[in-house]
């Protein structure tokens, strides 16, 4: 079955940091681009990160600028997010999928992504 798992989330204090996993598992991310997309109780999945296959992002969430950055390692099919600065806002269960292209975020919506996780949560509290 292909797969994300998602891992390295986890209770973090506001200023704190986070790096978080992003496995793939019956697949080779070779060919896709990646998104990170999170989600919060009560809110709409929202896109944060895309990665395309030639390492070029794009970000998704205005708030993510200047904090977070995603890369990715194909050798070890994995793709990261590293966040910085988290504050309580950044709260919600962390979710990775793939898709052909990151501009299909958002018009094209969540069914063009595809292979999503469980997903990692990460808390943001004193």
């Amino acid at each position: 079955q292909s797969r994300f798992v998602e891992s390295g989330g986890g209770l973090v204090q506001p200023g704190g940091s986070l790096r978080l996993s992003c496995t793939a598992s019956g697949f080779s991310i070779d060919y896709y681009d990646i998104g990170w997309f999170r989600q919060a109780p009560g809110k709409e999945r929202e896109g944060v990160l895309c990665i395309a296959t030639n390492s070029r992002t794009t970000n998704y969430l205005d708030s993510a600028a200047g904090r977070f950055t995603i890369s990715r390692e194909n050798a070890k099919n994995t793709v990261y997010l590293q966040m910085n600065s988290l504050n309580s806002e950044d709260s919600a269960v962390y979710y990775c999928a793939k898709t052909w292209a990151c501009s299909n975020w958002p018009h094209k919506g969540q069914g063009t992504f595809t292979s999503w996780g469980q997903g990692t949560q990460v808390t943001v509290s004193s």
